[in-house]
């Protein structure tokens, strides 16, 4: 699993508990798959599909630092498969999975759009193309 973003547990952030509230990590995380599948699909137009079951494994409190992970499990036709954990940075512990998360590309009428993609690219091998 790549860990691309890391977040601050800020006082904004927490529930009534006093932990990370989970509707704002769920907030990261689908923003970090749409950055991460528009970059893959080379698409600006990428949208959340589905998301699976989510599993809230353990929590963090203010101040901690969590890491978001991506990782694709497969191109579609105009779709990218997507699984994802989020840890504390500071205990080294899991706070949520999501097995699946599926990202497609629209074209500028709403529609799926076939991407023609079937394995990741990272910008530094888009860059030596140029």
């Amino acid at each position: 699993m790549r860990f691309h973003t890391r977040k601050w547990i800020k006082p904004e952030d927490l529930n009534p508990n006093g932990t990370l509230f989970g509707g704002r990590l769920l907030e990261w995380i689908d923003e970090e798959a749409a950055l991460y599948a528009i970059i893959q699909l080379e698409n600006p137009r990428t949208v959340t599909k589905y998301m699976s079951e989510i599993n809230f494994v353990s929590s963090a409190k203010k101040g901690d630092i969590v890491e978001i992970g991506i990782e694709v499990k497969k191109f579609g036709r105009s779709s990218l498969t997507l699984c994802c954990e989020v840890r504390n940075k500071m205990t080294r512990h899991t706070i949520i999975t999501i097995d699946t998360i599926i990202m497609v590309s629209l074209d500028e009428n709403g529609k799926p759009y076939p991407h023609g993609k079937t394995q990741i690219e990272y910008v530094s091998d888009r860059l030596k193309d140029n």
